[in-house]
């Protein structure tokens, strides 16, 4: 019998268990970028805008590992990466590239027959009942490299948060695959501190903090009626199951349909004149259109998102009179809810939402 099946020690049998395997293929665009640029391998390599670091108002959508020691990160400006970094080759991204490369990915490891969830271009769950997790995740690293040339890191876990979590241990372990399970989360992730947690970012670690509360180990043992009152009858107990590993177990196969589709535009001049502003707008309104009906989606509502100068952010909507399936009534729609702006400053950005029928 297979060891994936059944597994021994000492001459014990063990049963297998569920299993989630989060799989996460670290600095995808730039390893996507290597894998058809094999000239790059061991170089810094910056994705990003249209890759001209000299142009204003783009910013880093993936660093590679070696780029990421000299301090560039993603949603740095590209400008500031290139300061940074000054002998990394600074690349265009190029989404449908990277659509491509993450369907291999994602073939790769539907192979194994078992449910995987994909989360992004380069992160995705698998699950699975195993007695050697480990062993598991091992051939699916070797095969998504074999399939795809590609690496990744696998984290183990009974939930889908403590899976998560796993993942940046192993990232930094020599077999980049880790398991944090109920037998030893409180041991690994009790002392640190709470902004460890998937999902919990400063602004909460401050709220978490005003109350005493530091550690994991501090929010895990915190009172639930307390959290409630602090931060509402569903965050509150959130956060302490978050810090208790999480309950997420369940791995949904299913393709769910974007719900809505949308564009965005940082300018590299501020933009001044009102009709420049609804050229733009419209223009915006229809590539977004174009996506959407190639798919054979129509549109209910329409979004328009405006930036100013001074980063002050406004996003007003509208709903059509009747689905649409083609872009005029949504351009016309779009120009209306961007007439109900009171725009006193240069406009920075300018974006476009459509939600889907």
């Amino acid at each position: 019998m297979s060891s994936r099946a059944c597994g021994s020690l000492s001459g014990v049998s063990i049963a297998p268990e569920p299993w989630i395997l989060h799989v996460d293929a670290g600095a995808f665009l730039a390893a996507v970028e290597v894998r058809r640029r094999p000239e790059l391998r061991g170089l810094p390599v910056v994705v990003g805008g249209n890759g001209d670091p000299s142009r204003p108002r783009q910013v880093v959508a993936t660093a590679s590992y070696e780029a990421r020691a000299f301090g560039v990160h993603s949603g740095m400006p590209l400008a500031r990466a290139f300061r940074k970094c000054p002998q990394a080759v600074f690349l265009p991204s190029d989404h449908p590239v990277y659509d491509a490369a993450s369907a291999e990915v994602m073939a790769a490891l539907r192979s194994f027959g078992r449910p995987v969830e994909v989360w992004g271009w380069d992160e995705a769950v698998l699950g699975v009942t195993v007695a050697d997790p480990e062993g598991l995740a091992q051939e699916v690293r070797a095969r998504v490299l074999t399939q795809t040339r590609l690496t990744c890191a696998v984290g183990i876990g009974e939930t889908k948060e403590r899976a998560k979590m796993a993942t940046g241990f192993a990232k930094a372990s020599t077999e980049r695959v880790y398991r944090l399970s109920s037998a030893n989360w409180m041991i690994i992730m009790g002392p640190r501190p709470v902004t460890d947690l998937w999902g919990i970012g400063k602004r909460t670690a401050a709220r978490l903090h005003d109350h005493g509360i530091g550690t994991v180990t501090d929010l895990a043992t915190a009172d639930r009626d307390d959290l409630a009152a602090w931060f509402g009858p569903s965050i509150g107990p959130g956060l302490r199951a978050l810090a208790r590993g999480g309950t997420s177990r369940t791995v949904d196969p299913e393709e769910r349909l974007a719900r809505s589709r949308s564009k965005q535009v940082t300018y590299p001049h501020d933009l001044t004149e009102p009709a420049e502003i609804a050229t733009q707008v419209a223009a915006l309104t229809e590539d977004v259109c174009g996506a959407v009906f190639a798919e054979g989606r129509a549109v209910t509502h329409v979004g328009v998102i405006v930036r100013t100068s001074s980063f002050f952010t406004q996003v007003k909507t509208g709903k059509l009179p009747m689905r649409a399936a083609e872009a005029e009534p949504v351009v016309t729609k779009a120009l209306e809810v961007l007439g109900r702006f009171e725009i006193t400053r240069p406009v920075r950005l300018l974006g476009v939402r459509v939600d889907l029928a």
